[in-house]
């Protein structure tokens, strides 16, 4: 009886080794000076073939938008709202709408103005991903970016 518990469990955890955590989008972050007051943040996705990520202007009743949000600060200020790049548009069945999407790579870009000569800018960004047979749940990621 030892011996079956003993491979039960040896199986269940050579088992749970092959279970790996399908992150299909990996982020990176940067700043593009425009001048010593003003500055592009940079938010760019890397999107492994076949997955994708939606727009920050995908329309309700769908798939979760990307979104991202800027935590207030004194050392800068938001000029407009974060730009993106033209999604593709598509009708997908599973939504019964078309959706706005992004493959490959997709960078958005916020505008900020410098209230000092430089500043941390810190976010969270929301998104969710798909591809032709599942989406993964929303996931949440904190971003820090210095502007010098």
């Amino acid at each position: 009886m030892k011996k079956l518990l003993t491979l039960a469990i040896a199986v269940l955890l050579s088992a749970a080794t092959y279970a790996q955590i399908e992150a299909p989008v990996k982020w990176g972050y940067g700043v593009k000076k425009i001048n010593a007051t003003e500055a592009y943040v940079l938010v760019q996705a890397t999107i492994e073939p076949g997955w994708h990520i939606y727009s920050l202007n995908q329309k309700d009743g769908g798939p979760v938008k990307t979104s991202i949000t800027f935590t207030p600060s004194k050392e800068f200020s938001l000029i407009g709202t974060t730009v993106e790049p033209k999604p593709i548009t598509k009708f997908e069945k599973a939504f019964g709408m078309n959706v706005l999407y992004f493959e490959k790579t997709v960078t958005f870009q916020q505008k900020v103005k410098l209230k000092g000569g430089q500043a941390v800018v810190k976010g969270k960004l929301e998104y969710m991903t798909c591809n032709d047979q599942k989406c993964l749940p929303p996931d949440d990621l904190d971003f820090s970016v210095t502007i010098k």
